[in-house]
């Protein structure tokens, strides 16, 4: 090289003079740390607080919450609910309602009362040893530990409420609005003491309602007892005996009638043939229903029998039965009685009846009281089984023989009874039946019916202050005027309302709110007095429930005016369902303890208010339903307007969760690894109206889906770091692709405040899935690219395209929040960073009617079919490495379809589908074209682009090196480029 020789100037750095993305908002999310960060923020600047300020005036939409038990742990469950309720809640309030929330806890009851006996019996002590104020309180204690503990679960799952005045039934407050409204129900006239039977854990030694208890798999002893027809039995029936079967041989001894059913087609049959050792002898005879009778033999292992006569009904009217062990002291007379439960299902025809053992048993026998006293037969109900599991007195021959162990395993009883039944020759056969029957949903072990005497709510005695309707049809009415969603709830919580018992709302426990009434002794009348009741309110709310343990005769309410001695106060506590269902009454209607949510629940007359309950469809038979009956009762109508229910979360293959499966999903490990914002997105993309499913790969598929999401923010936020504020274009002198866009904004505005009124977080997610991963990353974006790194300052392309960036950004953040609640915020902060802001105070942004355009996006619909025919003929080269990118093709489009190829007129094809060029042609094409089945019409011929590849763009065009100030661009980048160093002369050409 010679001296004179000079070295060549190095090659620009055309990277600088691009406007490419520029955020800080990281493509990692890092929600597991980022998460808390932000839940620290919006305590500190009170983002409850500020929302209800915003929301003043508004029409009010409350979530009135359910209250979950305070004993332990949030489950996966627990998140699916609360989680789901904050997204309700959240979206209400973007579509500009005054959606406040106040979450509550329950406090009282069995599973709370149940974990501190575990802790006595580990010490070796007895509950009933302890003073029942100190036992008391270690429950409220221990309630309080994990209010607090769930509290700190609850909201790092993002749910946004008055965490710092949340309502708990076992506030002073609250215990004396739930002796309130029992009050109500004894003034009424609607609460009274009786003896049926009821549910009974013998664990627990208290009686249960139907919704505490769940049924399982359980294996029952069967047996098929015969019972003698009594001496004056009608013509060719002498010598008879009547079958019945039952699966709890134990209830024999309180049988006291057997009923049977005008529907059903009797026979008598004699057996004509059986083993010798056989307990159906041949020559017996017996009463049994025709469609039954084969199914009766083979279990008697019989081996000839023969119908010998027809049975009318009216042959079993009046009959008269003698009891299988009269000889043991039962020999009293047994009924046959008509009954409208009596089927052909199973069974023999006749249905063992024992009135304290079984509602429908109760019904029948006393619904014949009167009759059956004419007829000279004590109708008195016997008390068959204690509290223990243990036959009484009233069960003679089996005194002490035990249903149910305090274990909750089975006892000797059945065995004792069987064995009686075959040595008086009753028995016909006996077996084994696996069935589903119900246990107590605490301790998991069976119940049984018993009859006791306990505090019930009359379902169908006519009250006055109702109309002298019934708090039955009262309640039918409500569910009527309410809206369920989904609407089978509706139909589902009519049927338990309409075939339920009475409600028995008395418990034989400590921890709770007692059953606040005073029986006089001499009437067994309930003392109904608005003084004793002021001053029992009054109490509680001084000292909580425990006023009423404090003395044994209860003198501080009843003196002066009665005598204490004339009276029994009574020592039951409530049923929890009660106090959970009297819930609404101290929140809802408490304006002193809730001011943001008074006067709701008394504003149904047309205005806009609205009150929401939102559980699991269990539900229908538990807080839905304990809430319509007890705000029926008390104020005529329900405590909601609408009902939401959702599903059980399951694992992947639909199997319930369980620890002995090792396939539970704890919700707190999920946000450990992936963070809250992805359950989230489970809960909302789901169908909740049915089970839900989650496991591992589950979470691994949504984490998916939030990184798209997550990344076409980021893409938006570091396009917008180049937006000029002001730096406007009238939308009408957009180009058409930015117009399509704002067309699909206002298409999705409309669909999306739709889904979110209708609560339908499921298309709410596929809407904006499809969008921001379909029209925006996969088409808007891509396309958009070249101008919005490539173009000069002063393209309106590029303006038009960051104005609408800024638009959409804007309203997808906002429409995603309510679902993404952290990522929104994180994301809403790096675009409009603010102390005290917050994406959460904003309502869905308007957006303008103008936008819609059908017939343009109708247009591009056929714009982008050809795009897909380009597209999949450019990835076939790609896959063959006969290209790089797409820009290094410049394809012929052949297009038959005139709709097609008069859409395409005035559009920059080559710009759609990001090649360098693209020549659209009339016609079918070579054969050898590309094609897609899909969309007819359309061939496709790939061709190499040719000219040169643009330095800046990677263009490749004949046209760079036209401008000889930048020889190695096209004169599209020269442009920018120039624009660009006139904007940065300090800087100059920039060099490598």
């Amino acid at each position: 090289m010679s001296d004179q020789t000079q070295p060549a100037a190095p090659a620009r750095d055309y990277a600088q003079t691009l406007f490419l993305p520029r955020t800080d908002f990281p493509m990692r999310a890092g929600l597991p740390t980022r998460e808390p960060l932000l839940l620290q923020r919006w305590a500190e600047i009170d983002l409850y607080g500020r929302i209800r300020a915003a929301a003043k005036g508004r029409p009010k939409f409350v979530l009135h919450d359910g209250p979950p038990y305070a004993n332990g742990n949030i489950h996966i469950g627990t998140a699916l609910n609360k989680i789901l309720k904050d997204v309700v809640v959240r979206s209400q309030g973007a579509l500009g309602r005054d959606a406040n929330y106040v979450p509550g806890w329950d406090c009282h009851g069995l599973p709370i009362e149940w974990k501190i006996e575990e802790q006595y019996r580990a010490k070796g002590r007895s509950k009933d040893a302890v003073p029942v104020i100190e036992f008391r309180g270690e429950c409220r204690a221990f309630a309080a530990q994990w209010l607090d503990v769930q509290r700190e679960e609850f909201k790092r799952l993002g749910v946004t409420g008055d965490w710092a005045h949340p309502y708990a039934t076992m506030t002073f407050r609250a215990e004396a609005a739930i002796a309130r409204e029992l009050l109500k129900f004894a003034s009424s006239g609607q609460l009274y003491r009786g003896s049926k039977p009821v549910m009974w854990s013998v664990v627990e030694k208290t009686a249960l309602a139907e919704a505490e208890v769940e049924y399982e798999e359980h294996v029952s002893d069967t047996v098929f007892v015969a019972f003698p027809i009594r001496a004056g039995a009608p013509a060719g029936l002498e010598g008879a005996r009547v079958v019945i079967w039952t699966t709890t041989p134990w209830t024999l001894p309180g049988n006291r009638a057997v009923a049977y059913s005008k529907r059903v087609a009797y026979g008598l049959y004699r057996v004509t043939a059986a083993p010798e050792d056989n307990w159906a002898k041949t020559g017996d005879t017996y009463l049994l229903a025709d469609a039954l009778a084969a199914g009766v033999f083979s279990a008697a292992r019989v081996e000839g029998y023969e119908r010998v006569a027809d049975v009318a009904p009216e042959a079993l009217a009046g009959l008269t039965l003698a009891h299988p062990l009269a000889d043991l002291g039962y020999g009293f007379d047994v009924p046959l009685l008509d009954g409208e439960h009596v089927t052909e299902e199973a069974g023999t025809g006749f249905v063992h009846t024992a009135p304290g053992h079984g509602r429908e048993d109760f019904e029948v026998w006393t619904g014949n009281a009167r009759a059956l006293q004419l007829r000279g037969i004590d109708t008195a109900i016997p008390y068959t089984v204690d509290a223990d599991g243990a036959l009484t007195r009233d069960a003679p021959g089996f005194t002490g023989k035990l249903v149910l162990n305090h274990k909750g395993e089975k006892g000797d009883a059945n065995k004792a009874v069987i064995a009686a039944l075959t040595e008086a020759g009753a028995l016909v056969a006996r077996g084994v039946l696996r069935h589903q029957y119900p246990h107590s949903w605490r301790s998991k072990k069976p119940v049984i019916f018993r009859n006791t005497p306990q505090w019930f709510i009359a379902m169908d005695r006519p009250v006055e202050g109702l109309g002298n309707a019934t708090l039955r049809e009262v309640a039918l009415r409500s569910i009527e005027e309410t809206r369920w969603v989904p609407p089978q709830g509706k139909n589902r919580i009519t049927g338990m309302v309409s075939g339920r018992p009475d409600w028995v709302v008395s418990r034989q426990r400590a921890w709770g709110v007692p059953i606040t009434v005073f029986v006089e002794r001499e009437t067994g009348q309930v003392l109904r007095d608005p003084k004793v009741d002021a001053r029992i309110v009054a109490a509680f709310e001084a000292e909580g429930a425990d006023a009423w343990f404090t003395e044994a005769d209860g003198a501080r309410f009843l003196a002066p005016d009665h005598d204490p001695a004339r009276y029994e106060k009574v020592t039951d506590v409530l049923d929890v369902w009660f106090d959970s269902g009297s819930t609404h009454a101290f929140v809802l209607d408490d304006p002193e303890a809730f001011p943001g949510l008074s006067g709701v629940t008394r504003r149904r007359d047309g205005g806009a208010d609205t009150v929401m309950y939102l559980e699991g469809s269990d539900q229908h038979r538990g807080w839905f339903q304990s809430s319509l009956l007890e705000s029926s009762g008390t104020r005529g109508r329900a405590p909601y307007d609408i009902v939401l229910t959702h599903g059980f979360v399951l694992d992947p293959k639909g199997l319930k969760m369980s620890k002995s499966r090792g396939n539970v999903v704890a919700p707190q490990s999920v946000i450990k690894d992936a963070g809250a914002d992805i359950l989230r997105l489970w809960v909302a993309a789901s169908d909740y109206t049915d089970d839900l499913r989650i496991g591992p790969e589950i979470v691994k598929t949504f984490a998916e889906t939030y990184r798209k999401l997550r990344n076409s923010l980021r893409w938006m936020l570091g396009s917008l770091a180049h937006r000029v504020q002001g730096d406007d274009i009238e939308s009408e002198k957009m180009p058409e692709l930015e117009r399509l866009i704002l067309h699909r904004l206002a298409e999705l505005d409309g669909e999306i405040r739709e889904a979110y009124a209708g609560f339908d977080t499921k298309r709410v997610v596929a809407l904006l899935n499809g969008f921001m991963t379909g029209d925006l990353s996969a088409f808007y974006f891509d396309v958009r690219k070249d101008a919005l790194y490539c173009d000069p300052i002063s393209s309106v392309t590029r303006r038009a395209a960051l104005q609408v960036i800024d638009e959409t950004f804007r309203r997808v953040t906002v429409w995603l929040a309510p679902v993404l609640a952290f990522t929104a915020e994180e994301a809403w902060l790096d675009r409009y960073p603010s102390e005290h802001g917050s994406v959460h105070l904003h309502t869905l942004p308007e957006t303008p009617a103008a936008w819609r355009d059908e017939a343009l996006a109708a247009r591009w619909q056929k714009i982008r079919r050809v795009r897909r025919v380009v597209t999949g003929a450019l990835e076939i080269e790609r896959a063959a490495k006969r290209i790089g990118a797409s820009l290094e093709a410049a394809p012929v489009v052949h297009v038959s379809d005139p709709e097609l190829r008069a859409a395409l007129d005035g559009i920059d094809l080559a710009e759609i589908c990001i090649t360098s060029d693209i020549r659209v042609e009339a016609g079918e094409g070579p054969a050898d074209a590309f094609r897609l089945d899909e969309v007819k019409g359309v061939a496709v011929v790939p061709v190499l682009a040719e000219g040169r590849k643009c330095a800046r763009s990677w263009r490749v065009s004949p046209e760079v090196g036209s401008d000889p100030d930048y020889p190695d661009v096209t004169p599209r980048d020269a442009q920018a480029l120039r624009e660009w160093d006139a904007a940065h002369p300090e800087r100059g050409a920039v060099r490598a």
